[in-house]
């Protein structure tokens, strides 16, 4: 059985490592290469790094913050936020990224996600997709819909299509944020993260609710996750990375001790 991966997610804005409520109010709460720091001694499995203003205010990504990330972490560091050609994909690559999340970007240029993976490979490719609850229609039949630039337009693009096109166009991972439940430490999306999984074979990051280990072994067992991506409870010291480790073990779920 493969090992469930603990994933911290750092969002940035100006540089800072920020947190918000359902994309809203965000506050400074720290600097993001200390913490990435911090949390790859912990022992994450891997980072997330969001520059989650980037594509809102349609300007690249801070190259040097994930720079400076990369020369302090030496596991997989997944990087995405106003990457819109593959170009920014290489850029984003050379500054020590291992992954490109591709999100608004993708969706406004389906392209890139195949040019990305024909240019890099697959697994350098990761659909970020920002998710939203609304009403089912046919339009958007599943009831959740794909919203782009922070959580700011929505696109009447039903997510379950979106995810099975974004696998077909070649990406290799998804990152499946619930707006809805982000931040909000209730515990994620189960219904959304399972029929995500359930549509295509890629792995499957939940992204967005988590407060403490339960809601984590939740999104990997009854959410068919293959990772679970957590931010508050990490940052705000509710939990240590081996702590939520530790319980997700004693409930049954394989997670990685050490590398």
């Amino acid at each position: 059985m493969l090992s469930k991966r603990v994933i911290p997610c750092l969002d940035v804005r100006n540089g800072r490592l920020t947190k918000g409520i359902k994309f809203k109010d965000n506050v400074d709460i720290g600097d993001p290469v200390e913490t990435a720091k911090k949390y790859y001694e912990e022992g994450a499995d891997e980072i997330v790094f969001y520059d989650i203003t980037a594509s809102h205010e349609a300007r690249g990504i801070f190259l040097d913050v994930v720079e400076k990330v990369a020369s302090q972490i030496f596991i997989p560091f997944s990087v995405g936020g106003g990457i819109n050609t593959v170009d920014d994909m290489r850029d984003v690559l050379v500054a020590g990224a291992e992954k490109v999340s591709v999100n608004s970007g993708a969706v406004k240029n389906p392209d890139i996600i195949s040019e990305g993976a024909a240019r890099f490979g697959s697994q350098c490719v990761v659909l970020g997709m920002d998710v939203k609850r609304v009403e089912k229609s046919e339009k958007i039949p599943s009831g959740f819909e794909i919203v782009i630039h922070g959580g700011r337009k929505f696109m009447g693009l039903d997510a379950v299509e979106w995810a099975k096109t974004g696998e077909a166009l070649g990406a290799g991972e998804i990152c499946l944020n619930s707006i809805d439940a982000d931040g909000v430490k209730k515990g994620y999306d189960l219904e959304l993260t399972r029929i995500i999984a359930e549509s295509v074979t890629i792995p499957v990051i939940a992204s967005g609710g988590a407060g403490n280990p339960q809601h984590m072994v939740d999104a990997v067992t009854t959410g068919k996750a293959t990772a679970a991506l957590i931010a508050s409870i990490v940052h705000y010291g509710e939990y240590t990375i081996p702590e939520l480790k530790k319980q997700m073990a004693n409930a049954g779920v394989q997670t990685r001790a050490v590398w």
